[in-house]
């Protein structure tokens, strides 16, 4: 489901993740939104959420596998680590960020404007 909103003169189009309920507490979930092939991981860090893309800069392996401690999360792979707020590589072997994507809350579901 996209939704267009107006803003600063362009238009820009969300698209639905999921449910909030559907982010476990203090945890990551993956999610493919319609009309994308890559997976976006979705972060609850107490109560605010956060996107990125899935997939770890160093290796080919999903970031929603790996464990999440406040705001960071770890790679299942090698043990490299983000900050799922700013997408930041704070351990090696990861030295790319990632990419994040800004949420949007609308009640229950959560979006985002996928670029």
């Amino acid at each position: 489901m996209a939704i267009d909103n107006r803003m600063g003169g362009k238009m820009e189009k969300r698209i639905f993740l999921c449910q909030k309920s559907a982010v476990p507490a203090n945890g990551v979930v993956q999610v493919c939104p319609e009309g994308r092939s890559d997976g976006i991981a979705v972060y609850d860090v107490e109560g605010k959420y956060y996107a990125t893309e899935d997939m770890c800069t160093h290796g080919m392996v999903a970031l929603s596998g790996g464990d999440l401690e406040g705001a960071t999360i770890f790679c299942p792979l090698h043990g490299g680590a983000f900050d799922v707020r700013t997408g930041e590589a704070l351990e090696k072997p990861c030295t790319i960020a990632l990419k994040t994507f800004q949420i949007f809350e609308e009640g229950d579901a959560l979006y985002s404007a996928l670029d």
